[in-house]
């Protein structure tokens, strides 16, 4: 056959860039929606759970823990395994251990065996999420890759308030005598799903120059994580023993060890495992600061009306769950608004964001104050609502301006540090204003301890506003 006659099919170079398709981008953001919807999915299940498994409360909070404590851990690590193994392989085995992970908790026999499907469960997520965003960073560019992030937040928003709507629905369903245990056992057949579309349209990236494991910065980290979320999560459940005050005092002994192994490895041409240089990055700093308070507040809040709907207004777990709807359908609507906005106004939106939710926060404390003990969707719909516009505006935006300016090589380090600073501080939330609620419950009522820990994550909301006034203006 001629030359003008043979039928060429184009060849892609080894070293042309990947590209992530659309149905790429659906399965990486499904990956991503699982770690933090199960985050958030058992709050509604720790009642049943504790009565169909004997289950006293310190048992329950691990539960919660266990799982947070893991993923936050390890998620730097994963990040970084990532980068040096290649991110489409550790999304594969990280989905996969998740899938697994959920059966066992799905069908385990006994609260320690749930416990400890729980930890592993954590371990599995934080070995697929930070490949997400590494992914999205070193397979999409320009006007896409902005198109991306923005969905990556709004899946992010959203699946936090979906994981305690779907919770609620899921225990009351019932399915097939199932109970509390459809939480997790749901988890199967969309990680059969994820898994099927992962391997047809995930694009395989890593580091073109592979970083060896940094093995004392990471064990540093693990032990500074630890002894932090550790002791504010179970502290109030355990009553206070003295392990929990002397993990607490070990926190900053051990986060000055890990900044010092870091910055000396950084020094002497060695790669650590969170390059102090990334936080060079005024973007990442800031946008990082500002995620603190902005997730403790996030976290802790949900975390309280879920526990005062039920146990104060004495809501069942679907009613409790749907409560919240108002405020996921406006924020995932107002979420895909936000690349349009950034555009026009710039990171200024975040601080308008913050101003908002601070309307619906005082709004749903009002509703709060007035209505109790009768409070349930309706009375919190303007107030949710309001948040959720608020919120939308902020948490999206701030992932993109975290990432924006760490370089495709260390996407995966980059990714997990973003991811860890985020699941830290919904920890610490939970821990810190759900101890805050729940010793006040026991003395002023649950009205009263429900309005004031309103009022301060008002005061949180307020802070984060502030702390947006210093944000790069715009995204690069």
């Amino acid at each position: 056959m001629t030359e003008t006659g043979t039928l060429r099919t184009p060849v892609r170079s080894p070293s042309a860039a990947p590209v992530l398709s659309g149905l790429g981008l659906f399965t990486v953001l499904l990956g991503a929606a699982l770690p933090l919807i199960d985050f958030f999915i058992v709050n509604v299940a720790l009642p049943t759970i504790g009565r169909d498994l004997n289950a006293s409360e310190a048992v329950l909070e691990l539960v919660v823990a266990g799982y947070g404590v893991a993923y936050a851990v390890l998620l730097v690590l994963g990040g970084r395994l990532g980068d040096l193994f290649g991110r489409r392989h550790f999304f594969l085995g990280g989905m996969a251990a998740f899938g697994l992970t959920s059966l066992a908790c799905g069908l385990a026999p006994s609260a320690w065996t749930l416990v400890a499907a729980r930890v592993a469960q954590g371990a599995a997520s934080a070995a697929m999420l930070p490949q997400v965003l590494a992914t999205i960073q070193a397979a999409t560019a320009g006007p896409r890759r902005a198109k991306a992030m923005g969905l990556y937040g709004a899946t992010a928003g959203l699946s936090m308030v979906a994981g305690q709507i779907l919770g609620g629905l899921l225990v009351a369903a019932d399915i097939a005598g199932t109970g509390w245990r459809a939480v997790f056992l749901v988890n199967v057949p969309v990680v059969i799903l994820g898994l099927i579309l992962a391997t047809r349209a995930v694009p395989e990236t890593r580091s073109q120059h592979p970083e060896p494991i940094d093995t004392p910065g990471t064990v540093l980290l693990a032990v500074s994580l630890l002894a932090l979320l550790a002791p504010l999560t179970e502290g109030r459940a355990a009553g206070w023993p003295l392990w929990t005050w002397l993990s607490l005092a070990l926190f900053p002994l051990a986060a000055a060890a890990f900044y010092f192994v870091e910055r000396r490895e950084d020094r002497q041409g060695r790669t650590p495992l969170v390059p102090p240089s990334l936080f060079a990055l005024t973007s990442l700093r800031r946008g990082l600061i500002m995620i603190v308070p902005f997730s403790i507040g996030f976290s802790g809040f949900m975390f309280v009306i879920a526990v005062a709907l039920q146990r104060g207004a004495g809501l069942g777990p679907v009613p409790a769950g749907l409560a919240l709807a108002p405020m996921a359908a406006v924020f995932f609507v107002v979420s895909l608004c936000g690349p349009r906005l950034i555009a026009r106004y710039g990171t200024r939106i975040v601080t308008a964001g913050g101003l908002i939710q601070a309307v619906g926060v005082g709004l749903i404390a009002l509703a709060a104050w007035r209505s109790w003990p009768d409070l349930g969707v309706w009375q919190l719909l303007p107030g949710a609502a309001v948040a959720g516009a608020g919120q939308a505006l902020q948490l999206p935006v701030l992932i993109r301006i975290i990432l924006s300016e760490v370089p495709s090589a260390r996407a995966g380090v980059g990714s997990g540090v973003m991811a860890t600073t985020q699941q830290s501080a919904l920890a610490v939330g939970v821990a810190t204003l759900g101890t805050l609620f729940l010793s006040l419950a026991a003395s002023d009522g649950m009205r009263d301890a429900l309005v004031t820990t309103l009022l301060v994550q008002l005061a949180g909301v307020a802070l984060t506003t502030a702390l947006s006034l210093r944000l790069p203006r715009t995204i690069s």
